[in-house]
């Protein structure tokens, strides 16, 4: 085991942290790498990835393992960005995670590390891998809050072939125990959340640098003007907040149920049980299947439509060229086209796809 090399993707928090610490005890050679997919330099000079790639170099001396940062600013733009300007203009709200993992973690990086003479990559993502007759199977990770698969079911059998989770089967609090223990940098370290590109950034501020905004009407289904819209890409189907319309009719919350691309209309309808909000299927297109004995014909399974949902019951239909009918067994609230659906039988993660229409 002590000559297999493993290259660690590390972010700077604590769960690739603990996952370096976790294969550097295992006897594998260890080799830590930051990836610097964009730069976030603000308008004072300060940039988060430079901290983050600091707390980085600071474990990896600490476990005593090589530390290199790589650069895929122009990889990322070009394969994650792009893709999401690309879903906003088009009125879809885009999933960037499941993008970067495929493009970027198990693309690039795994390339970049296969060259660099690993054998595997590692992440500190929460899912479990096992082979079984010959195959990957994608496991969800043991926290089920934490299950990160939702964001690895665009993975193929290469790519897992070539991955290992070493944190998977842990419960967070017991990464963090194991970082404390060790007296890791990052043992008490936030975790990051929302959009890596946007960080703690105002989402509506960010992306009107790179998209141009169009104001309209917000309407009720029956086209009474409620008030305006700053640009239909800022609101998401099932929105709650931020719609500045509040009061009136049934003194019920507002939300957005719909959106006109043509003639930039905002629709928005009164109280979260509204049927307008539910749908009872959806079609489903660039869908992957991580086995290569992929599902036939007609199916049932569970699904999530978005991350720490419970499972749903789904009974899947596969079409041609990637693409699949998804009927819901119980009435779901707020799906959203650029999102992905992904598909599960027990722990394992099945695959999924994107989003593309939504059937009421």
């Amino acid at each position: 085991m002590s000559k297999q090399r493993v290259i660690l993707g590390m972010s700077g928090g604590v769960d690739s942290s603990v996952a370096a610490l976790q294969l550097k005890e295992q006897g594998y050679d260890v080799i830590g790498v930051f990836m610097k997919n964009w730069d976030d330099t603000d308008e004072f000079g300060h940039c988060t990835a430079e901290e983050d790639a600091e707390d980085v170099r600071r474990v990896c001396d600490q476990i005593d393992i090589p530390f290199y940062t790589v650069n895929f600013e122009k990889e990322y733009s070009e394969k994650v960005f792009q893709y999401f300007l690309d879903e906003y203009k088009s009125g879809r709200t885009p999933n960037p995670d499941v993008m970067c993992n495929r493009e970027i973690k198990f693309g690039e990086f795994l390339q970049k590390g296969l060259d660099l003479g690993a054998d595997f990559i590692a992440t500190g993502h929460y899912a479990r891998l096992e082979e079984r007759d010959g195959e990957f199977v994608l496991l969800r990770g043991n926290d089920s809050n934490k299950d990160q698969t939702y964001f690895l079911h665009a993975l193929n059998q290469y790519q897992l072939s070539k991955a290992m989770f070493p944190i998977g089967h842990m419960p967070k609090p017991q990464v963090r125990e194991i970082a404390a223990a060790a007296g890791l940098a990052t043992a008490k370290k936030k975790d990051s959340t929302g959009v890596c590109f946007i960080g703690e950034r105002n989402f509506k501020e960010f992306l009107s640098q790179y998209l141009p905004a169009q104001p309209g009407d917000i309407q009720t289904l029956d086209g009474e003007v409620k008030g305006r819209h700053d640009g239909l890409m800022y609101y998401t189907l099932g929105q709650r907040q931020g719609l500045g319309i509040g009061g009136s009719g049934t003194g019920e919350p507002w939300f957005v149920a719909d959106k006109d691309l043509e003639r930039n209309i905002l629709y928005v309808v009164q109280g979260d049980k509204h049927p307008r909000l539910y749908s009872k299927g959806l079609s489903a297109t660039d869908v992957n299947w991580i086995s290569t004995r992929r599902p036939q014909g007609e199916f049932t399974c569970t699904a999530k439509f978005r991350y720490r949902q419970p499972d749903q019951g789904v009974t899947v239909t596969l079409g041609t060229d990637g693409a699949a009918e998804v009927v819901f067994h119980e009435p779901q609230k707020a799906i959203t086209p650029g999102q992905s659906v992904v598909f599960y039988d027990g722990e394992i993660c099945l695959g999924g796809g994107i989003i593309d229409k939504v059937h009421r």
